[in-house]
Parts: C-alpha cells; structure tokens; sequence
C-alpha cells in the first residue's frame, strides 16, 4: 500500500505539470449543446416562417418551393456563418418587388443567376471591410424604400385577395382595381378576411387564457384557420401547388443585356445588404434591451454580409429565391429568448424537414390567405413611427421621394433618387444661414444661425455694417462651420471696428474659437511656466468649463490699462469691477442658450415624478471636483452632499453636524439609494490644515468643524494595522496618505449610522470608497485584499461595481 503513494504522487505531479491547476480538466471529444431557449426559439421562428415563406414566394411569381429553399439556407448556411447570432435570414418582404421584376424581365433561372452574383458581389464587400459604408445611407431613404416596396406588395396582393391576378407595375394594379372589385371572388374575398381577422385580434386576446395563446404566432394561426375553414366549408379556392422537388429548376446561365444584368446584380446587392445590414444593428438593440445578463456577442457586420453572401450565393444554386435578414422572424427570435445561432439554425432544419414531409398539408393552403397575409405584412412596411421620427428630423421630403420613385419606378431608381434629394437637402442646410441684427440697451446684436459659407458673406457684411462706429457689438455665432472667405471678411471687420473704439465679443457655438489667424491660436506660457489657451488679444480658447475654474487665461479689459498702473506679483492683470459677475452672467447665458433646450424636457419630468436618484455621493466642497464629470453622470442620478473634507460625523456626538446625518438618512429611508460613495481627492486643504493645526485651535467654525477630522489622523498614525495604498503603493506625501486615510475612517463613520447600518444588513444598500486624483484626472475604488485597502485605478473598461467595500 505504501509503496503505491509514491507513485500515485508522481502521477499526479506529472498531471499537474501537464494540466496547471488553474487550467481546465482536458476533455473527449465535444458534444454539440443546444440550450432549451434555442430549441423553443427555434420552433417559434419555424411557425413564422412556414407561411411567410410561401407567401413571398407567391407575390414574387417564383415557384413556391423557391420560399422554402430561401428559408433553410438561410437559417443553416446564413445563421453557421453570418456575424449576428440572432438574426433570423430568408426571403423577405423588402425582395419581392425586385424579385418579381427580374422574374418578369429574364425569367427564373437567370434570376437565381443573379441571386448568385449578388451573393459573390456581397463577398467582395465583406473581404473588404466596407460593412458599416452602408450604415452611412440616410435612414429616411430607407424607411422610405421599404415603404414604397411595402405599398407595392399591398397593391399587388390585393388582386390575389379578391380573386384575381396582380399585374405588372403598380400603375397597372391600380387601373385593373375597379374591374377587379366589380368581378371579386366571394370565397377568395371570405378566406382572406377570416385571416386578416385573426392576424388582427389573435395578439389582443385578454385574460390569463389569452396570454398562454398569445405564444402561437399569429401568421400560423390566420393560414391555419383560414385553411381548416375553407376545408370544413367545402370552398372552391385555388390552392398550393408544390410540384416534386424532382423537377424544381434549378439556377442556368444568365441571358440578357449585360447592363441590364449589372444593374440587377447591383440592385438585388444593394437591397439585400442593407435590409440585413440594419436588420442586424436592430437585432443588437433589441437583445441589449432584455432583463438579465447579456451573454450574446454584438454583431459582427463585415462577417454578417460574408455570411449573407455565401447563403445567396447556395440558394440561388439550388433553385431558391434571394437571401437577407428578416426583422419579423429576427424580432421573434430575440423575444422568444434566443441565445445563440442555434436557434437560427435549428429553425432551417425545421424547414427542410417540412418541406419533405409536409406537402400534403402545405398543399391545402387557399392562396388568397397566403395572400392577405403577405398584404399584411406589406402595409406594416410603411410605418407610422418612421414617418414621424422622418418629419421630427425634417427628412420627410427624402422619405416621399424614395417611396413614390420605388412604387412609380422601382426600387434602384427610387433610391437613386432618394440620395439625390438627401444630398440636396443637405446642401441646401450648409449654405441656408439667416443673419440678423438688432439693438439692445445700447449694445449690437448680430446673430448668425446656421453654416457660414461664402454665400453668407454678403448678407453678413450687410448685417456688420449696421453697426456704428465705436459701438459695443455681440456676434453670436450659432453653427458649427465658417469658411476662409467668411472667417477673413469677419476678421476684418472686427479689427476695423476695435481700432475705430467699438468692442467686439463672439458668442455662440464657436465662441471658444476666436477669430484669429491660425498661427495666433496657440497658447503662450502663463508666468508659472503653464501653456494656457488664451490669445495675443486676451480671447480665450479653453473649455466649456473654463469660466468656472481658477485658470490663468487673461480676460479682455473694456479699456487698455495705463503702462503705470500697478501690476500684481503673479504677474495677471487685475480684475476689472464687475468682471466676476460677468464672467456668471455669460454662463447662466450660455446655459439658457445653449443647454437648457437639450435637458429641458427631461427636467421637466424630474419635476413631475420627482427625483428618483440611485446613489448618494458624499465628497468634498473643492471646486476642483465637479462630480457630474467624473461620474458621468446627469439630472436625477446623484443625490449629492458636499462639505469640507468630506466629512461624515459619527451619529450621536456632542457639537456633531446634523445635516449630514440628515441627509444620509434622507437619502436611505426616503429616497431608497442602493449606494453611498465616500470620494476625496488630492491636494485636499481640510487635510493639510489638519496636518498643520495645534492640538487647541479649535475656536472658529472651521477649527471645530476639522476635529471630524482628528479620527483620521490616528488612523493616519499607525493604530488601525497597514496604511491605505494607492495602486499598490503608499504614497510619499504626507497630505495624500490622509487623505486615503480619512475616506476610510468616514466609511467607518457612515457604517455607524442606524440607517446605513440596516440598509446594508438587508442587501438594500451598498456602500463605496472613492479617490480622485486632480491632477491626473484619474479615479480610484476602495477594495479590500488581504486586509489591506488599495484604492485600484479605474480604466475604461473596467465594469461598474467594482471596489465596493461592505461595511
């Protein structure tokens, strides 16, 4: 026995040596899992797909089994290789006009010869990176496009509804309607109500009942009731014709003029690229919108259109109608919980396997069903959301110009002539620019909106030379772009009216650029050695923030100061009176100006519902730390409270500060924060005073306020075990080391409050520590390791919740 643990010993050693501990056990072969969710997502998108399906298949005028083909290599050959796990690939609504074209013009197997081009053409832009290109075309040409398809689809099915059939062009639909409604099909016309019916209400059926049959699609059940009431009613409809698969045509070579040919390639390219393209980014917004944890990667869209390539290029080979992403059966997908490409897959399975097995069944379906629900799916096409999002943005005119050019002429003319009109919209942005003058208490107006171009120069010289000699003279700037020719005619004009005695200020959107030559924009070195932003004239070119910070940029004086006038050690000059209170008039003016009308709207529903923030932020009164910058942070998210040092007195003591305690309770029973940071920072002055006051100096306010403090101090001195490290170092400065050491002793402090304390106990709340460094603009979080608080950087990618520290 003993002679066997040696060797048992050196076993082990040698595993260990092969397979770190840390490393995972090696395994046999793998086996392939399908999750649950797939399997029921699967089976969820498989009954969408059945019907929509033949149904595209019938408005398109391609043989029927050409639907089924297009699904199944869409969801195997699309879902394998595509880039977005959970978009759902097929025929789909937004192909079936150019699809039903170009059967028209060169018949079928040429058109799944240029299926197949289009897929090599998508493989060519998805070698060469050029996927989010398409990303770049104005949203309202494609809205506007998918809703000209749409009209075109709802017109043509129409004819199928009443009994008849579409023709051509929808012109021609529209002349063949009257006779067509004068001579309807009764039984056609009943079929196709009791499914548009049933798509209708199917997803409004009320009570617990209702909600368990909400989970059958709506389309299976509209075809499926449809079919089983023409069969009990014995109605005479022309149904499903599915031939053998024997003699299913197959791809041939493509006849017919070569640019007629090219522009059909292009157009099909075009048109499955960006519906899947789109379709993917929505697929990514509607997975990062579900409850739990995201464990599906975003999509990968130069992959999704190589994966979309392949799938068009192995269906139009065997036969099948073109590919792309299809929001319908995507959206079911993310909704019925898909959390792989398994399900996409799985559904194509679903469909080779009907298709083989289901004929007999498939064959029962009256086509005016198939038709009504095809219509359905082209009047849900021209959305109502879409055109007002198009108007909000003032895109309408682009929009109704794509949808009429794809319904009166077709989908690449319409198109065409959609970014004809965008490019011309924005042209017509760039050079509109309105320039206006007027005068108040004393002091000239000119305001310029919008881009000031060449073409504005004249209405501006107009608007400048309204102004008097020696006048005082505000020009608001109000767009993001001015030209050579405008900078210089404005640049002129300010230096001859300053040398004439009038004053000059640019406000607006280009204020911290002031009008300058390029060369004089550089910043020049302040007496303490520190490049700043200002300008030979005293402009200031700093941040938006500048005028709130104790910077070194030299204001301009309304009059030049005398050479004897006394100069100040540090070199600046002084202050003009009232120079403060204008810097605060400027920027409550440039808040009311410039940010007020973006966060209007949402203050105004914080006034409403109240606030409802989900953190307390305790930190100091610096000026250095404005906390909505380095929390990233907006109105409603931080309940914030500010003091010298950052100090939380201990409940109960003599001489202690209530508000504090106030708010702390204010904010854990009555607001209900789920967390409490504690955040000091660098350089703090409440800790350097500490470091430097007697023992007995405690009779101003600030004096007693500090002893808050003095807990701090001692731990600082060595009674509480190892001091609190920075990034995995303790730092030299004696000012830094308190300064970690008092956001410690204030958790300590915070732990002791009865509401805290019950907070945290329950799991309600958690509590942070929070170090920022100034002048490096970098954050730290509080952990515990090993007994040891460091305060960890904060990087970028770092996940939120990282560094609490329990109480």
């Amino acid at each position: 026995m003993s002679a066997c643990v040696p060797a048992r010993a050196a076993d082990l050693n040698r595993t260990e040596r092969a397979h770190p501990p840390h490393s995972p056990p090696p395994t046999g072969p793998r086996r392939l899992r399908i999750a649950g969710a797939d399997v029921s997502a699967s089976v969820a998108v498989f009954l969408i797909a059945l019907p929509l399906s033949l149904g595209i298949a019938l408005a398109t005028g391609a043989p029927l089994q050409a639907g089924l083909v297009a699904a199944a290599v869409g969801g195997l050959v699309a879902g394998l290789l595509g880039g977005s796990p959970l978009q759902v690939s097929g025929p789909a609504a937004g192909l079936t006009v150019v699809t039903a074209d170009l059967i028209q013009r060169y018949g079928w197997r040429t058109t799944c010869a240029i299926t197949v081009l289009a897929g090599l053409a998508q493989l060519g832009l998805g070698c060469l990176r050029v996927a989010r290109g398409a990303l770049a075309v104005s949203p309202a040409i494609v809205h506007g496009m998918l809703a000209g398809i749409g009209v075109t689809i709802a017109v043509a099915q129409v004819h199928i509804v009443l009994g008849g059939t579409p023709q051509s062009s929808v012109p021609d639909n529209l002349r063949a309607l009257p006779a067509q409604l004068a001579d309807f099909d009764p039984a056609a016309v009943s079929a196709s109500l009791l499914t548009l019916t049933l798509l209708m209400f199917w997803p409004r059926l009320p009570g617990r009942i209702g909600r368990f049959l909400r989970r059958i699609p709506a389309a299976l059940v509209a075809v499926t009731g449809a079919t089983a009431v023409a069969s009990a009613a014995g109605l005479a409809l022309t149904q499903v014709d599915l031939p053998s698969w024997r003699s299913h045509a197959l791809a041939g070579l493509p006849e017919g003029p070569v640019l007629g040919l090219v522009a059909a390639v292009l157009t099909t390219t075009l048109v499955c690229s960006v519906q899947s393209l789109l379709g993917a980014v929505a697929v990514d917004k509607l997975a990062s919108a579900r409850p739990g944890p995201q464990h599906v990667k975003r999509s990968d869209l130069d992959r999704e259109l190589l994966g979309q390539g392949a799938a068009n290029i192995v269906s139009g080979s065997l036969g099948g109608l073109p590919v792309a992403g299809v929001a319908v059966r995507s959206s079911a997908n993310v909704r019925a919980g898909a959390v792989s490409r398994n399900s996409t897959m799985l559904h194509g399975v679903l469909v080779v396997i009907a298709a083989l097995l289901m004929v007999p069944l498939l064959e029962l379906i009256p086509l005016a069903s198939l038709a009504a629900l095809v219509m359905a799916v082209g009047i849900q096409m021209v959305s109502l959301h879409h055109i007002r999002t198009v108007t909000r943005h003032r895109e309408v005119l682009v929009y109704a110009v794509t949808t009429l050019g794809v319904v009166s002429l077709g989908v690449l003319e319409g198109v065409v002539l959609g970014i004809a009109v965008a490019v011309a919209v924005a042209l017509h942005r760039l050079t509109r620019t309105r320039i206006t003058h007027e005068e108040k208490g004393g002091t000239h107006h000119v305001h310029v909106r919008g881009q000031l171009t060449f073409l504005a120069v004249p209405r501006l010289s107009r608007a400048l030379h309204l102004v008097p000699p020696g006048a005082d003279t505000v020009v608001a700037l109000d767009g993001s772009f001015m030209d050579h020719a405008a900078y210089e005619a404005l640049h002129d004009w300010q230096s001859t009216h300053r040398a004439r005695g009038g004053t000059v200020e640019i406000t607006g959107r280009r204020a911290g650029l002031r009008i300058a030559e390029p060369g004089e924009l550089a910043g020049h070195p302040t007496p303490g050695g520190r490049q700043t932003g200002s300008t030979p004239d005293g402009g200031c070119r700093c941040r938006p923030w500048t005028a709130w910070r104790n910077h070194q940029c030299e204001r301009p004086t309304t009059e030049p100061l005398p050479d004897t006038a006394p100069q100040p050690a540090d070199g600046n000059r002084p202050e003009p009176e009232g120079g403060h209170a204008r810097e605060l008039v400027r920027g409550i003016s440039a808040f009311q100006r410039d940010t007020a009308p973006l966060v209007r709207e949402e203050l105004a529903r914080l006034a409403r519902e109240g606030q409802r923030p989900a953190q307390l932020f305790l930190t100091c009164a610096d000026s250095r730390l404005v906390t909505s910058m380095i929390t990233a942070s907006g109105p409603g998210d931080l309940f914030v409270v500010r003091n010298v040092g950052n100090f939380v007195p201990p409940p109960g003591e003599e001489s202690g500060d209530d508000s504090v305690a106030a708010a702390i309770e204010y904010a854990v029973e009555k607001l209900a924060v789920r967390s409490i940071t504690v955040c000091g920072h660098s350089g703090c002055g409440a800790m350097q005073a500490l470091l430097d006051s007697r023992p007995q100096g405690a009779c101003t306010p600030l004096g007693r306020w500090l002893r808050h403090g003095r807990p701090s101090l001692e731990r600082l001195g060595g009674t509480h075990g190892p001091g609190e490290r920075l990034a995995g170092s303790t730092p030299a400065d004696a000012v830094e080391r308190l300064c970690l050491s008092n956001v410690v002793q204030q958790l300590d402090h915070l732990g002791a409050h009865p509401s805290v304390a019950r907070a945290v106990k329950d799991g309600r709340l958690e509590v942070h520590g929070m170090y920022f460094d100034v002048a490096e603009a970098q954050a730290y979080l509080l952990t515990d390791a090993d007994g040891t608080r460091v305060f960890d950087r904060v990087r970028a990618a770092d996940l939120p919740g990282e560094g609490s520290l329990p109480v």
